[in-house]
Formats: C-alpha cells, sequence, structure tokens
C-alpha cells in the first residue's frame, strides 16, 4: 500500500490521478490533495478520498474548505500555503508525489519532494525548466526516483534503455511529437485576431486553459525541449521535435544503428500517470485501447517557424547562461496570462517571450531564492512588456 500526495489536485493531472487511483484501492491511499482556488472540487475529493490532508493555496480558501470539511464531520486537517506544500510532500507517512501544479508554483514542493527521497512524478514541466541543474542536483542528493508523467516524456523514459548509463552511447537523438495544436492549418497572417476560446480548443487533449494556449503557440514543446535536455541528459542537438497531428505516437527514440522505438496510445493522460504510479511494473489505467484495425494514417510534419516561432526559443534559452530557461518560462506565464485576460494579441506571446529573454542575463542560481528571484524579475520584466504592448 503506497501513501500518495497529490499536489494540484483539482486539475486535470490531478483528476486523471484519482481517477487511476480509484481503480486501485488495494494499491494505493491518498495522504494529501491539494489546491489554489477549487473548494468545492477539493471537498468532493476530500469526501471520496478521505485524505489526512488538505491544502489549499491561501489562507482565506482554507477557511472556507475547513467550514465545508466541518459541516460534513471530514477528518481531514486544512492547512495553507506554500510551507504547507512542502510538508505534505515530505512527510515520513508518504511514498509518492505527483507534481502537478501548474508554473513556478510547483517548484518549491516538487524540489522538497526531491531531497526527501520521495518518488515523483512529475508533471510540473516547470520544475526542471526553471529549476534546472538545479533541482535534478536535489534528486541526486536526495536519493529521489524521479518519473516523468507528460505524455511525451513518458514515452521517451518507456522507450529508452532501462539502464541511464548506456544512454550516452547507445541513443543518438529523442522525437518529441507534437499536435499542432489548434493552428496547425491556420494563416498566421490572421493571429492577431485569435481569441482565447480558439487557443484553448484543443483538437486532441482535454487540457487547461494555460497549457492548452502553450499548445497553440507550441511554447509547450519549447519547454518539453528544455525539460527533455535535463531529465536524459542529452546535448540540445540530440532533441527533434515532430508534428504528428493524430497524437497516437507520443514520442520516439532513434539509437545509434538507426533503428527507432517509439511509445504508443490513445491520448489519454492516465496511461503515462498509471505508468508512473506503477513503476517498474504496469497496471490498468482506465484508457481505451488502440484499434489498429480502424487507426488512420499517421502523419509527420516539420515544424513551421513562422507559425510557431516560439519553438526555436528552447533552444536558444538552452545556449544562454544557466537560468535563462527560467526567465523565458516566467515570461511566457506573465504572456499567456496576459492573452487570456484580452490585454494581450494571440501573436504578441512570442514578442514578449523574446524581448524579455533579449533583456534580462540571469546570473548562475545557487539556490531556490536565487532561483525564485530570476523568476520574480522576469515576470516583471515581461509585465513591463506586456504594458507596451496594451498601451
Amino acid at each position: 500500500m503506497q501513501s500518495v500526495t497529490i499536489l494540484g489536485s483539482t486539475g486535470s493531472i490531478g483528476t486523471s490521478t484519482l481517477d487511476v487511483l480509484a481503480r486501485h484501492p488495494e494499491r494505493y491511499k491518498v495522504f494529501a490533495l491539494t489546491a489554489a482556488t477549487q473548494v468545492e472540487l477539493l471537498l468532493a475529493q476530500c469526501q471520496q478520498f478521505l485524505p489526512r490532508f488538505a491544502v489549499m493555496a491561501s489562507a482565506d480558501h482554507a477557511q472556507q474548505l475547513q467550514r465545508r470539511v466541518r459541516e460534513l464531520g471530514l477528518s481531514v486537517e486544512v492547512l495553507a500555503g506554500p510551507q504547507a506544500l512542502c510538508d505534505v510532500s515530505t512527510d515520513t507517512a508518504v511514498n509518492a508525489v505527483m507534481g502537478a501544479i501548474v508554473g513556478a508554483a510547483g517548484l518549491a514542493p516538487c524540489l522538497a519532494a526531491a531531497r526527501a527521497g520521495k518518488k515523483l512524478m512529475l508533471a510540473n514541466k516547470e520544475a526542471l525548466v526553471v529549476g534546472g541543474d538545479l533541482f535534478m542536483e536535489a534528486v541526486r542528493a536526495g536519493g529521489a526516483t524521479l518519473l516523468p508523467i507528460d505524455s511525451e516524456h513518458s514515452a521517451i523514459f518507456q522507450s529508452l534503455p532501462e539502464d541511464p548509463m548506456t544512454w550516452a552511447r547507445r541513443v543518438q537523438k529523442i522525437v518529441l511529437t507534437a499536435s499542432g495544436g489548434p493552428f496547425r492549418t491556420r494563416d498566421p497572417a490572421t493571429f492577431a485576431a485569435v481569441t482565447p476560446a480558439e487557443a484553448c480548443a484543443h483538437p486532441n487533449w482535454v487540457m487547461g486553459r494555460k497549457i492548452s494556449v502553450d499548445s497553440a503557440t507550441m511554447m509547450n514543446k519549447a519547454l518539453e525541449v528544455i525539460e527533455a535536455r535535463y531529465l536524459f541528459g542529452l546535448a540540445p542537438s540530440q532533441i527533434e521535435v515532430v508534428i504528428h497531428p493524430q497524437s497516437v505516437i507520443h514520442s520516439m527514440v532513434q539509437y545509434t544503428d538507426a533503428s527507432v522505438v517509439a511509445q504508443l496510445g490513445t491520448p489519454d493522460m492516465r496511461v503515462p500517470i498509471a505508468y508512473g504510479l506503477s513503476w517498474p511494473e504496469r497496471m490498468a489505467s482506465g484508457a481505451a485501447a488502440l484499434d489498429f484495425s480502424n487507426l488512420a494514417a499517421l502523419t509527420f510534419e516539420k515544424p513551421d517557424n513562422e507559425r510557431f516561432p516560439c519553438l526555436q526559443l528552447a533552444w536558444e534559452a538552452l545556449a544562454g547562461p544557466i537560468g535563462t530557461t527560467a526567465v523565458l518560462n516566467a515570461a511566457n506565464e506573465v504572456a499567456v496570462a496576459a492573452f487570456l485576460d484580452g490585454r494581450l494579441r494571440f501573436d504578441q506571446i512570442h514578442a514578449v517571450n523574446y524581448a524579455t529573454l533579449q533583456a534580462m542575463v540571469p546570473s548562475k542560481p545557487q539556490s531556490l531564492d536565487d532561483l525564485l528571484a530570476i523568476d520574480a524579475e522576469a515576470r516583471s520584466r515581461a509585465g513591463s512588456m506586456v504594458q507596451r504592448f496594451f498601451a
């Protein structure tokens, strides 16, 4: 019986994780659930899974949840704030942590879980994009088991040799697949008119608004390139992206003998979640299996730089000083939030990201505080860029 903390249980990854856990009550119990603002949904999850702790981001939301928990007579202790997220990630009773908090807010508890030597299932791109070498050093120092949950990185992990010590000599490159999002065939000249609703209408995956916009700009793939660089220890030149609209092949590994190993499956996040939970074994995920007799043709395209200029920023950030990837992530979070709020055009997201990268040369981070300082400065600079466009 494994005890699991889910950071970000009300998001799409969190709810999918709970769906998988509910299928295997003999193997898993929920230790803690956390959310930012969705009090009623977290309350419903507490009713079903009866965690020991429930954590809200703010004291106000925690008070609301506490009141509802008391009304229902639930034996759940309600906590609030960043330190509580770290506490429920490092408790000695916890075996595994699902890191599914979106954005840089998930960095601190994921770092804490790594240092505590937990089995860390990482769905938060930003932990590696922002944390980089500092995060991987925490994993090594703590003796943590790091398992990627992004469908692409899980696919790479499943396609690589079991012994990481052999990767350098056996692997030529990895190929991350991308759906191309909702604008794969749309004329870039019309991007200025894109609405948030259009950008969030992903053709294959059901995701939150922020990551849906990232998919539309392909910034999600840029972040995945950076994440892959740290996860698998390969040079940026060994990471390639190809558009695969059907989202059946989730990513591939090309070996030095030119053979390619790929992982295929339906576009359902419960598959990589179940693999992360059960690794090195496998268990039922609840996802439908591929039906090859009805499978449509599988097609591939080279990404169009004019349509997806954000993608190239991954390699530019990796070529910059350590900490530059954190700058890119922070700028993008600010730009996407401004777009969703109606303060920035869709085609200006790349402009804000690029301008922020050009305006800031970070010092090498030595600690979490250093990373957060880089993040804060980049957000401030990106916010100024947004104001210039919005003025």
